[in-house]
This record gives C-alpha cells, structure tokens and sequence, in this order.
C-alpha cells in the first residue's frame, strides 16, 4: 500500500497533458451534488421532525396524567385531578421530570356581535407551555398572571381572531356552560399563530385560577398533570418507569387513586406516524444518491484507466503487479471522491447555515404546518455518512479496478 500510495498522491488526473480529465471532473461534480443533496435531506428531514415534534409537545406536554375513570367519582363524574403534596413528591423524585403543573380546561363559546367559536379554554399551566405559546405570539403580548390586573386577559389564536374580527386589546363575551349559562368578558392580551390548525382553532388560553374559578373547581383541582421531561427523546421509556411508579405508589397506598398516563406521542400519533413515513423517504433519497456518485466514480475510472494506459503499461514492464497498479486506480478514485465530497459538504453546510440564519426558502405553512423550510445541523450524522458514502464508493470500486494492470507492456510501449 505504500509505493501504490506513493505514487497515487503524485500521478496527474490531466489526460494527455490537456488538463484535467473531463470523465475526472463529472465524477467531482457528481459525487458533490451527491454528498450535497444527501446532506440537505438528512438536515431538512431532522429539522422538520424536530420541528413537528416541538409543535405537538407544546400543545400536549410532554406526558400527561389524568385520572384512570376506576378512580372517577359516581357522583361528580367530571375526571378531576389533584397535585397533591405526596403526588408532587413522588413526581419531583423522578429525574427524567423537570417540571409537573396542574393544568385545568373547560368548553368556552367567544361571542360578537354577528359571530361565535367553541373553543376549549386551557390554563397556562408549565413552563414548557408558555414558553411554546409565548414563542408563537404574532400580536400583543403574553400576560403576566403574576398581575392582578391581567386576572381576565387570555391568548387567541390568530385563526379564531381572523373568524371573529379580533385584535389584541379587544374584548369577547365568553360564555361557559356548566350547571348553567354563564357568561364573562374577558380581554384579548395576545394572539398566537403555530401553524397548527387543528389545535389552533381548538384553543385559548387563560390563567389557571380563571379557568379553575369558571369551572366551578377548587384551588386544587384540575383536569390533568402537565409533565416535562428532561430529554423528550425518552418520552415513551420515561412514560413507562413513570405509570409503574404511580402503580407501585398506589399499591403502597401512598396515593389513593389509580392514574393514566399519556404521551405526546399517544396525543399525537398521526403526525409522528407521518413524520416516520419521511425516514424511508431519506433512505431512498441516500440510496439513489449514493448510486450516482458510485456509477460516475467507475465511469471516471474506467476512462483514466484508458488515458494512462502508457502508464500502467510502463508500471507493468518495471515489474509491478497486477495489484499494485489496482490499488493506485483504487486510490486515485478515492481522491476524486474525497474532493468532491469535500466540495459538496462545504456547499451542503453553507446553504444549511444560510438557510438556518435567513429561513430564505419557504414552506406553504398550510400544508406543512411551518412557514419556512426547517434544517438540522447535526455534525454526527454527516460524519457517519461522509464516512459511510466512503467506504461503500471504496467497495464498488475494488472489480473496476481490476481492469488496471491487463495491458500488454511491449505492444502498448511499442505502439507510442
């Protein structure tokens, strides 16, 4: 390997002294675009699945508690929950949890003049809660509810806004139906736009308190437990530890009613089912991708094998075998395909960062749920398939190589 490396790294890719081969320079080319297109799929694809991701978590929580309807009262049917002291302890004690709210929600109707909306009013209950909405605020401001003054403002969706002609700053007859009619005005403090219909035409947002004081519930109580994890990646395995933890608690008796617990996941399976659809479509994309490269590589070769053929014929007569002069081939393929790997990562990362820093290429967020196209830099899968696109192109190009090494010294010499 190391005369073939030797004279791999000094023999010119130009083809009769006329510059480089264009056979060299499609192959560069090829394998650039390949490496750039698989590098952009990989980025986009894991871009907008954290995206969608982030989206559904915000609107479920993490994981969520509720009461198991075995433990539901005959009397007062309504599944409410507590956040007692025990239960908070016992979910504070969980490491993967980094955060437990008591989260109420009741049916609403907003009311004009000449329109009207049913929605579900839900507390601004978590940090990851408000810290979602909040991030999706397109007009006013999120409300403080540490502030007496903003006891009755509340957050709309900006498809509620545009059904009924709101604005932040208005304000809405809200009308609440439990044992009976009731109605209260409340104030429009902000207005949020996620992209997500189906939960943006479902809720508004209000503070704990009013939701629990509307509903008729004590301090206390609510309609479930919004959990945080620490790493959403887990959810399903932190879902799991946390419904046997309430199980065993309640064996024990240190709780006395059984629990449910639910996932983001569970809530939202028909995005993340259809954001698992779009891994087959990036190992299609990689597969077709990584063929190109390979195909053009063994054209590229096959013809440099043609334009040395005074070299390997030279190579032959001084004695070096049919091997030999294989691996400098193999080589010399290798540095075609590392060059253009090199320029389609530097292509891929540039338009990745651009895209990432300027959101220049947009989405129809109707369609798509975002408004621009999302990308995900992550420096582990690209080295992986830097490293996995090399080696494949290095296998395929072991029988083409073969090929170097089978013309005749004496009769190639004797015909220059």
């Amino acid at each position: 390997m190391g005369v073939s490396l030797y004279i791999a790294r000094r023999l010119s890719l130009a083809s009769g002294g006329r510059g480089v081969s264009p056979a060299v320079s499609v192959a560069v080319v090829a394998v650039a675009l390949s490496i750039l297109v698989m590098m952009c799929a990989i980025a986009v694809v894991t871009g907008f699945k954290g995206e969608i991701s982030s989206k559904v978590a915000g609107f479920n929580s993490h994981i969520t508690i509720t009461l198991n309807p075995t433990s539901v009262d005959p009397q007062n049917p309504t599944p409410l929950v507590s956040l007692s002291p025990t239960l908070k302890s016992i979910l504070d004690s969980q490491p993967y949890i980094k955060d437990a709210a008591l989260q109420a929600s009741i049916p609403a109707i907003l009311k004009t003049q000449s329109d009207f909306k049913g929605v579900y009013l839900k507390s601004l209950s978590g940090k990851n809660l408000n810290d979602f909405i909040g991030s999706a605020i397109v007009e006013g401001h999120m409300p403080d509810y540490s502030v007496d003054s903003c006891a009755n403002h509340i957050v709309i969706s900006r498809k509620a806004a545009l059904q009924l002609g709101l604005h932040s700053g208005d304000a809405i007859d809200t009308y609440f139906i439990t044992d009976a009619v009731r109605v209260r005005r409340l104030k429009i403090s902000a207005i949020f736009d996620s992209h997500f219909d189906t939960y943006d035409d479902s809720f508004a947002y209000a503070s704990l308190p009013l939701v629990q004081e509307l509903g008729k519930l004590s301090d206390s109580q609510g309609t479930s437990i919004a959990v945080a994890l620490t790493d959403f990646d887990d959810v399903d395995i932190n879902a799991a530890t946390l419904r046997q933890t309430l199980h065993d608690a309640y064996d024990q008796e240190l709780i006395y009613k059984r629990y449910d617990v639910t996932t983001a996941r569970q809530s939202g399976a028909a995005y993340f089912q259809w954001l698992d659809l779009l891994d087959m479509n990036v190992v299609v994309v990689l597969t077709l991708m990584t063929i190109v490269a390979c195909i053009t590589l063994v054209s590229g070769m096959l013809i440099l094998m043609v334009d040395k053929v005074r070299f390997i014929a030279l190579m032959s007569a001084l004695g070096a075998s049919r091997p030999t002069i294989s691996r400098i081939f193999m080589l010399l393929a290798a540095k075609i395909a590392i060059l253009g790997m090199l320029i389609g990562d530097a292509l891929a990362i540039g338009l990745i960062y651009a895209q990432r820093a300027t959101h220049f290429i947009p989405l129809d967020a109707d369609s798509y749920y975002i408004d621009f196209v999302p990308v995900n830099l992550s420096w582990t899968a690209f080295i992986i398939l830097n490293l996995a696109v090399l080696a494949i192109i290095w296998i395929v190009l072991i029988l083409p190589s073969r090929f170097a090494g089978k013309a005749a010294p004496a009769r190639t010499l004797a015909e220059d």
